[in-house]
């Protein structure tokens, strides 16, 4: 998985922490650029351990499972994207709760990172360096997240549910691209 792939994948990764964070922004009426800070932290934090867990869980069985793993990584992508997809296009609000503190943003950050921990999955059965790219998703979605809470703030939520569908077409379209490179039915 080249660079350009691996910041794809990290937007696409960043897009629930993003729609979080305008939820967020939505709700914080004097907004600091603080405010920003800490939502960016807690989620680009979770968003590069995640996937480092699930790169030591998936490299401890990758040997075991390397004739299905494209199917492995097909599966796991297309039904995170699939989710994300079905949650951007539902009818539901979600109540926008302003709070910072730790266990509330504990909570989100779990909760908006459970995606990459199967991602880091997949990223052992393809053999990703697993450094260079965990520390991309964080970075990625600590900026992502970051601009989500001034888009939040100044915007409204009009962009929460594009970021998710976004989000789920690039999952669903990278696990669609390791499948079909596995089987040689792209010429690249």
């Amino acid at each position: 998985m080249g660079f350009a792939e691996l910041f794809i994948l990290a937007v696409g990764l960043s897009m629930d922490a993003f729609a979080v964070s305008v939820c967020k922004g939505l709700s914080i009426r004097a907004l600091m650029p603080r405010h920003a800070v800490i939502v960016g932290v807690w989620f680009g934090a979770f968003q590069a351990l995640m996937p480092l867990a699930g790169w030591l869980l998936g490299a401890a069985f990758a040997d075991m499972i390397a004739a299905v793993d494209h199917w492995i990584a097909f599966v796991l992508l297309a039904f995170i994207g699939g989710n994300m997809i079905r949650e951007a296009l539902g009818c539901g609000e979600e109540d926008c709760d302003p709070s910072l503190a730790p266990l509330a943003m504990l909570v989100l950050a779990v909760a908006t990172s459970i995606d990459a921990l199967a991602v880091g999955v997949t990223f052992a059965f393809l053999r990703v360096d697993i450094v260079p790219a965990v520390a991309l998703i964080g970075v990625c979605t600590f900026v992502i997240s970051a601009a989500g809470v001034k888009v939040g703030n100044v915007f409204g939520a009009r962009y929460k549910s594009k970021a998710e569908l976004f989000g789920g077409a690039v999952l669903v379209l990278i696990g669609l691209k390791i499948l079909l490179e596995h089987l040689e039915l792209l010429p690249f």
